[in-house]
């Protein structure tokens, strides 16, 4: 006996695959420690050269030092956005309010609510 599938998946809607999400997690935290090296070396320059406002350049390099790793570990932990929208994308794709798009399969109309109240 054939098995019919009700609506076939296409390759756009597939997400991305969980080593991939991995790989670029990874690139992006490695990336962010990066810059704040790059602070701890442009602190370390500025501090030796005796640098014109030297406070306020230690103070944004102090800033970059402390919140880009908080959010280099942030963003290495978040996965991918869900996606909500998925379900009512498929339902206006197919014509929506029951009404069938050309070779898409038929979507039942949702359930009207009535709220009836009488004084």
């Amino acid at each position: 006996m054939r098995r019919t599938v009700d609506r076939p998946t296409l390759i756009t809607d597939a997400g991305q695959s969980p080593g991939d999400q991995l790989r670029h997690r990874q690139r992006r935290y490695v990336a962010m420690m990066s810059v704040r090296i790059g602070c701890l070396i442009v602190g370390a320059v500025l501090v030796t050269v005796e640098a014109p406002l030297l406070w306020l350049w230690l103070s944004i390099c102090g800033v970059g030092m402390i919140l880009v790793p908080w959010l280099a570990v942030l963003l290495a932990n978040d996965g991918p956005p869900k996606d909500r929208h998925r379900r009512n994308d498929q339902w206006h794709r197919a014509g929506g309010q029951g009404q069938s798009a050309v070779g898409a399969v038929p979507t039942p109309t949702p359930p009207a609510t009535v709220i009836d109240v009488e004084p």
